[in-house]
C-alpha cells in the first residue's frame, strides 16, 4: 500500500540541546491528527526524493499535534540537515501516518527504559503511556553531557521525574549507569526497552544476554542498520505469486532494486531495513534476513521480509507481489 501524506504545519521549533531541535506538528485547520501509542514514528518528506523517520516525543493521548526531535548530523544522509537548516515555524510539510514497530508489550508488569542520547525521543512517549497507566517503570537516560540531554527540563518537571536516573559520560563516576547492576537478577514479569547510538545499544543488549534475559523480554529500536550482516550473499531467483513473473537477484542488487528496473514499485523509505514500510509477505522459500525491524521469532516464522535489505538463502523465494 503507498503512502498516504498528511500536510502538517511546523508550528514551533525550538532547540531542545546542543544539536537537537524539536519541532511540533499540527494540522493547518486545526483538526485532530491520527492516533498513536508510545514508540511510534512518522515518515517526513524532505524532498523528492528523501524520506525519513522520526520518533514521536509527546503523550499519545494528544491528538492535535505530532511532537519530533532531530539530531544535526553532518555526516549522516541527509535527513537531519534537511530539517535542521529548511524547515521553520510556519512551513508545510508532508507526514505519514504513524506507524509503530516499537511498541510496549502488554504482558509484563514492570518495564526498564534505556535511552541514549536522542534515543530519548520514543522511551520518553513510552515513558508518558506508562506514567498514565500507573505502571511501574524505571528509566536511565544517558547522555554525553547535560548540554547534549534533550527534554532534561521536561523531564524533571514530569509526573514520573522520581522514575527516571539521568547519567552524563562527563559527570562522576558514581552517577553513570552501571548496565551490570541494573540488569542484574532477571524478573520474568520485567520487559526491557533500548534506543539509541549503536554502540550505546549494543551495550545494554549484549549485558542482557549476558545476565540472562530472555530475548522476548528485550525490545529495540535503531536509528540506523544495526550492522547486522548476511552469512552468504548469492544470487537467487524471486517469484512474484500474483503474476508468475521470475526474476533473478544478482549479488551487487536487492530485491527492491531489481523489481524496480522492471517497473514493479514496492513502497520504501529507509533502504536500511529499519523503517519497515516496505515490509512483505513470504508464500515460499527461506529469507536471510537483514533488517532491524522483525523481532527473533518473527524472523523464525519466515513469513515476512524487508526487502529493500534482506535477501534469500533458498534458491528461490516467492513473494506474495
Amino acid at each position: 500500500m503507498q503512502c498516504q501524506w498528511l500536510e502538517v504545519k511546523v508550528v514551533s521549533r525550538r532547540r531542545e540541546a546542543r544539536d537537537i531541535h524539536s519541532y511540533e506538528l499540527m494540522d493547518p485547520l486545526g483538526r485532530d491528527l491520527p492516533p498513536f501509542s508510545a514508540g511510534a514514528h512518522i515518515d517526513i518528506e524532505l524532498g523528492s526524493s528523501l524520506v525519513r523517520q522520526y520518533s514521536l516525543c509527546n503523550s499519545p493521548l494528544e491528538r492535535h499535534r505530532y511532537l519530533i526531535a532531530v539530531l544535526k548530523e553532518p555526516t549522516g544522509r541527509g535527513g537531519s540537515l534537511a530539517l535542521h537548516e529548511k524547515v521553520a515555524e510556519g512551513h508545510i510539510i508532508k507526514i505519514s501516518e504513524p506507524r509503530n514497530h516499537f511498541q510496549l508489550e502488554g504482558s509484563g508488569t514492570r518495564s526498564l527504559l534505556f535511552a541514549g542520547g536522542i534515543g530519548i525521543t520514543p522511551i520518553l512517549c513510552m515513558a508518558e503511556e506508562l506514567s498514565l497507566a500507573g505502571a511501574n517503570f524505571e528509566m536511565h537516560y544517558c547522555a554525553r553531557s547535560s548540554d547534549r540531554m534533550a527534554f532534561a527540563q521536561r523531564i524533571s518537571a514530569s509526573r514520573f521525574a522520581d522514575k527516571v536516573i539521568l547519567h552524563l559520560d562527563d559527570g562522576p563516576e558514581a552517577q553513570k549507569l552501571d548496565v551490570n547492576s541494573v540488569l542484574a537478577h532477571p524478573r520474568l514479569d520485567t520487559h526491557l526497552y533500548v534506543c539509541g547510538p549503536g554502540g550505546f545499544m549494543k551495550w545494554v543488549l549484549e549485558t542482557a544476554a549476558e545476565q540472562g534475559w530472555a530475548e522476548t523480554q528485550i525490545h529495540r529500536e535503531y536509528f540506523s542498520q544495526s550492522g547486522q550482516s548476511l552469512a552468504s550473499v548469492h544470487p537467487f531467483e524471486v517469484r512474484l505469486a500474483r503474476s508468475n513473473r521470475r526474476f533473478v537477484v544478482p549479488v551487487d542488487k536487492t530485491i527492491v532494486q531489481v523489481l524496480s528496473k522492471h517497473g514493479i514499485e514496492i513502497p520504501t523509505s529507509c533502504l536500511e531495513g529499519v523503517c519497515g514500510t516496505c515490509v512483505t509477505r513470504v508464500i515460499a522459500g527461506e529469507p536471510e534476513h537483514a533488517d532491524s525491524v522483525l523481532t527473533p521469532a518473527e524472523r523464525v516464522r519466515n513469513d515476512c521480509m524487508m526487502p529493500c535489505c534482506s535477501r534469500a538463502r533458498s534458491e528461490v523465494l516467492v513473494l506474495d507481489l
